[in-house]
């Protein structure tokens, strides 16, 4: 057996030791999913603790398919970020928060690249909602069409045609700002 399939063993024993390491492990990650999506901080902290909490509640009736963990908290955040941005009336500008999103290795030229990561989370706006969670799931979180497919309820031909729309559409959106 897996590291994971006993991970999950234990997490459906509710063994709070497991979710612990389930927590460390994927938090970062689905907060950064989210936090791309709704643009706020604060609401992106409130999603990633109702993923976690919906993945407790729901790990009895959890089969992995062949797929990671991860991919099935993704789709909980997708799903909820989905109601999120129903409920949403209007959106706001993206807060940056550089220090919640990026790590910088060093601060030679970090004026250009946030110059640059505005320009582009900015750009971002102006997609398709899967659009724009086709591109962070694969640019941001780099996980593979297969995984992307399954976070989203798609197929992976969908995905790919999603993602080539995205980058053509985010293309001629960062040629009109420039």
């Amino acid at each position: 057996m897996t590291d994971e399939v006993l991970l999950v063993d234990r997490l459906k024993r509710n063994d709070a030791g497991a979710w612990t390491q389930i927590y460390d492990r994927h938090y970062q990650q689905i907060y950064n999913y989210l936090y791309y999506q709704l643009r706020g901080a604060s609401e992106a902290e409130d999603l990633a603790a109702e993923v976690f909490l919906r993945a407790i509640e729901a790990i009895g009736s959890y089969t992995p398919r062949g797929l990671p963990l991860v991919s099935w908290l993704y789709r909980i955040g997708h799903n909820l970020v989905v109601d999120h941005l129903r409920r949403q009336s209007r959106r706001d500008q993206l807060p940056l928060q550089e220090s919640l999103v990026w790590d910088h290795e060093s601060s030679g030229g970090l004026l250009e690249s946030k110059i640059e990561k505005e320009e582009l989370l900015r750009a971002l706006q102006y997609l398709t909602v899967d659009q724009r969670q086709v591109l962070i799931l694969k640019f941001v979180q780099e996980m593979d069409n297969s995984g992307v497919a399954q976070v989203l309820g798609k197929t992976e031909g969908a995905v790919k045609s999603i993602q080539h729309r995205a980058l053509a559409s985010l293309k001629r959106v960062l040629e009109r700002t420039q």
